[in-house]
């Protein structure tokens, strides 16, 4: 830096600063270089990756290459590659690169006894640097026999591995003064090794191919008497030569085809020239594909095309051979089976869907039957004389069962649609054996039947849909039960090391063995003498299988006519679902998998709170799910015959409680409505959202049953979870109505299952859940268990 100065006399000066900035240059160089070696080795390693020489299998080529290449990059005087000899008593120099001579040499071999150290230290790490060779303790041992003797003071040494095993080293050697080995220099070594290795492999391949041109004269006799046509073409697609098989595939003789253009025969397909570029790179070694072929007279002529390559003694591909087996006759049946499989199918989906989407329309007027019919039972329009009782009792009956039909079909045709989901937890065994057994244990009793549990005491729990799997459990025991005339009907749980096994056997009338294959299809029941004495639709055992596939598991069965059944429900340890399933279950609930056993125990417990106020109140009609009424009801009039008369029940408050019911399906909304005033209490009903806000603020509800499907533009799920957000509302009681196969709103991703809907319900903030058909004594219970 310089400055001119004026002084007082006048005089005119310059100020010169000076500063040292050798040290700075110095590592300005230092990087620069390191930088540029940078640069080179990843040069060098592109070249290799690209090299052909590499990929045709010629060792000596390769390693030439390689060596010559490393050498040059990392400037040292001499490269080497030394392999293992047979029996890896010793390494022999396959190629050693000197480029000072510009020479190739090999030759020479060290005996693996003789330098343990050395050895020991190829085996153990990834690259030996020993800056100086003669002094270090892995290569101090080669001083006198080989360093010395070249003058090498310097060496970089990378182990080749090939297949999990040490084949060889790869030697970098300076001569003269001693070298400062960098760390990008190890790590170039080391690629150089892993080249070495791709080299090996292509020349083992190539090895493999010279054993296939010398079977060619064996191949010559079966070329000409096989019967599948075969071709050989040269690498322009001319065909060289053809067999007898392939004239007749085609309708040509041999004479016509010789020299055509193979690629004039066949119809090609976008992609195939890559895919013939890939079989002449060596990425694949076949093709094989089905394509058409023109034949002499114009008809087309499916076959199946395998394709390979023959190489030339240098390894450059030289033939296509070409292998064709006539498969027109097996195309047409392909065909015309796919287009009847895809006809029934279609219809199969067509009528499954159908099914699965018409849940609601069945069940609405079943409600509305059942629930009309339980009004009537208790006389709340009028007294009935018996002969009416008798009638109305059997209609609720006979709606009971076919609810329970209807169910079965549903859910039979969402399997085979495949929309149904499974909601896997982890589930106690004893609870579920507890349940299932408790449900069909009046069913044994009338039949005098012995009804016995045995449970593993390792069988803890299993993993499963709870819903479904209580479902295919009741289904077996009630099968057993229907079809044991005396005797007993035993549940077996046994812990095996894939899962847990559920055994139903009985003493019953047994099945006949060549009767098994037609046991698990659907509306069939084995012998149709049955019918008349046992009622059923015979869907029970088909979507009992269907649900234990579901959970990646089966349904077996044992029989002996006469003597009895036995049929065994299998469930893995680790149901093949998609990962997210789980996370599903865990986000539902809020807890992770130590914590899902007490939750569950939680859940059930709250869930049983309506039962166990009904049993307090004596009540003996009782709501049965939808899932609780497989198998089938006896005959109607004693099923009837055996239920209590309810009888009107009016608050048991002096003041008048006020219920707001949000239901826009009129003929349930007419059934609470009609039920709950007959018994006292003042309602108002509105069919959609809009008026909600407007009647809570102005006739402040004690109750509110809101229906999750309620139409409109915010739907019950999004109303519920509006109540809970404003402070106002948090002891509004909330009474939630939901189907059992209801779809809920994307938002609030629910499982469509009552257990499923219910908690989900409860974790937004309602105080309790009804699922429809909605009975008198679930709609009594909620009300005694919030007003008395």
């Amino acid at each position: 830096m310089q400055e001119n100065l004026t002084p007082d006399q006048g005089q005119k000066m310059q100020l010169v600063s000076l500063g040292d900035i050798t040290e700075h240059k110095r590592v300005e160089e230092a990087l620069q270089k390191r930088e540029n070696c940078l640069r080179k080795q990843s040069k060098t390693l592109v070249q290799l990756a690209k090299s052909k020489t590499l990929q045709q299998g010629d060792l000596s080529a390769a390693l030439r290459e390689i060596t010559e290449a490393a050498a040059q990059t990392v400037e040292a005087d001499r490269v080497s590659v030394w392999l293992y000899n047979s029996d890896h008593s010793k390494v022999e120099c396959v190629d050693l690169y000197d480029t000072i001579t510009k020479r190739h040499s090999c030759g020479m071999s060290l005996l693996k006894a003789n330098f343990p150290a050395y050895f020991q230290a190829l085996e153990e790490q990834r690259s030996i640097a020993a800056h100086d060779a003669c002094n270090d303790d892995r290569t101090q041992e080669l001083s006198e026999p080989y360093l010395s003797a070249f003058g090498i003071a310097s060496l970089l040494n990378a182990p080749i591995w090939l297949g999990g095993r040490l084949v060889g080293v790869v030697c970098h050697e300076h001569i003269g003064r001693i070298r400062q080995w960098t760390l990008e220099e190890e790590n170039f070594a080391g690629s150089i090794a892993d080249f070495v290795t791709l080299a090996i492999e292509a020349s083992e391949r190539k090895a493999a191919q010279e054993a296939l041109q010398q079977s060619e004269a064996e191949f010559r006799a079966i070329f000409e008497r096989s019967s599948v046509g075969i071709g050989l073409v040269d690498m322009k697609a001319r065909i060289v030569d053809v067999n007898p098989a392939l004239c007749q595939i085609l309708g040509y003789s041999r004479e016509d085809l010789s020299g055509k253009r193979f690629t004039d025969y066949i119809f090609k397909q976008e992609g195939d020239l890559e895919l013939y570029k890939q079989l002449i790179s060596g990425t694949c070694d076949r093709l094989e594909m089905e394509r058409r072929f023109l034949h002499k007279d114009g008809k087309f002529v499916w076959a199946l095309l395998s394709i390979s390559l023959i190489s030339s003694q240098n390894g450059e591909p030289q033939y296509f051979l070409a292998m064709i087996e006539d498969i027109t006759k097996r195309k047409q049946t392909e065909l015309e089976l796919c287009e009847s499989k895809e006809a029934a199918e279609a219809g199969s989906r067509a009528k499954s869907e159908f099914l699965a989407t018409m849940s609601h329309e069945l069940r609405t007027p079943l409600n509305a039957i059942m629930g009309l019919s339980q009004l009537l039972q208790q006389e709340m329009v009028g007294s009935l004389n018996d002969k009416q009782k008798e009638y109305v009792n059997c209609i609720y009956s006979s709606g009971e069962h076919l609810l329970a039909l209807i169910n079965d079909i549903l859910d039979l045709s969402k399997v085979e649609a495949g929309k149904e989901e499974l909601f896997l937890s982890k589930l106690l065994v004893q609870e579920l054996c507890d349940y299932v057994i408790s449900t069909v244990r009046d069913r044994a009793e009338e039949k005098k039947l012995q009804l016995i549990a045995e449970i593993d005491e390792q069988a803890d729990f299993c993993i499963g849909d709870e819903r479904r799997v209580k479902q295919m459990l009741l289904n077996l025991l009630t099968n057993a039960i229907k079809f044991t005339p005396a005797g007993k009907v035993c549940l077996e749980v046994k812990k095996v090391p894939q899962g847990i096994t559920f055994t139903v056997s009985d003493t019953g009338i047994g099945i006949d063995p060549g009767q098994f294959k037609f046991l698990f299809e659907p509306f069939k029941q084995l012998d149709s003498r049955l019918n008349r004495q046992y009622e059923g639709t015979g869907l029970g055992l088909a979507l009992t299988r269907k649900l234990a596939h579901l959970h990646g598991g089966d349904v077996t069965v044992e029989s002996v006519l006469g003597k009895g059944s036995k049929f065994q429900l299998f469930l893995p340890n680790q149901p093949p679902v998609e990962g997210d399933a789980r996370r599903f279950c865990e986000e539902i609930f809020y807890l992770d998998e130590e914590q899902s056993t007490q939750q569950q125990i939680t859940v059930k417990k709250r869930s049983l709170n309506i039962n166990e106020v009904s049993n307090n109140t004596n009540y003996s009609l009782f709501y049965e799910k939808s899932w609780q009424s497989r198998g089938d009801k006896d005959d109607s009039s004693s099923t009837c015959s055996r239920r209590t008369q309810l009888t009107s029940r009016q608050p048991a408050t002096s003041v008048t409680k006020n219920i707001l019911l949000v239901q826009d399906e009129e003929k349930t909304a007419a059934l609470l409505r009609d039920y709950l005033q007959a018994i006292g209490y003042h309602v108002e009903q509105i069919s959609t959202s809009n008026d909600f806000w407007e009647r809570v603020q102005n006739q402040q509800p004690d109750l509110v049953l809101l229906d999750l499907e309620l139409a409109g533009d915010t739907n019950g799920w999004d109303l519920l979870s509006k109540v809970r957000q404003n402070p106002d509302l948090q002891d509004l009681l909330v009474v939630t109505i939901a189907s059992n196969t209801m779809v809920a709103n994307s938002d609030y991703p629910v499982h469509t299952t009552p257990d499923g809907l219910r908690d989900r319900a409860l974790q937004i903030g309602a105080n309790a859940c009804l699922c429809k058909p909605i009975g008198i004594v679930q709609i009594e219970s909620i009300l005694m268990q919030y007003f008395g």
